[in-house]
C-alpha cells in the first residue's frame, strides 16, 4: 500500500533505500485515476517502496524539490534523486511505467 508521508515524515522515507514519491493534490483528477494503478506497480516494482505527499498540505517540500505541477514522480536512492517524471509526462499510465522501468534498470532520468 501507497505510504502516506507529509511534511514532517518526508525526509525520512527518502534517506534510506529506493523509493518513489507520487506529489499529489485532493483536486488533482489525474492522480485520483492513476491511484487505481499504484497496487499493481508496487506489486511490480518491488525494489522500490511508494509514498505519495500532498503538495498542499506540504508546500515547501514541493517547492523545494521544485515540482511544478501534480502528478509528479520522483525517484530517490538514499536520499538522493535518481529520476523524476513530470506532471506533463505523468498523466498517462504508459509513460509513468516506462519510467520505473527506467529507474528499476538503474538508468538515472529527468
Amino acid at each position: 500500500m501507497v505510504e502516506k508521508i507529509d511534511k514532517v515524515s518526508f525526509n525520512h522515507f527518502i534517506s534510506e533505500g529506493q523509493k518513489v514519491v507520487e506529489f499529489i493534490a485532493g483536486w488533482c483528477v489525474d492522480c485520483k485515476r492513476i491511484a487505481f494503478s499504484m497496487p499493481a506497480w508496487e506489486e511490480e516494482y518491488t525494489s522500490f517502496r511508494f509514498g505519495e505527499i500532498d503538495v498542499d498540505e506540504a508546500r515547501e517540500i514541493a517547492e523545494s524539490r521544485d515540482v511544478k505541477g501534480v502528478p509528479t514522480f520522483i525517484a530517490f536512492r538514499d536520499g538522493r534523486e535518481i529520476g523524476r517524471l513530470h506532471s506533463k509526462e505523468a498523466k498517462k499510465e504508459e509513460n509513468i511505467e516506462a519510467f520505473l522501468d527506467r529507474i528499476t534498470e538503474g538508468v538515472t532520468c529527468s
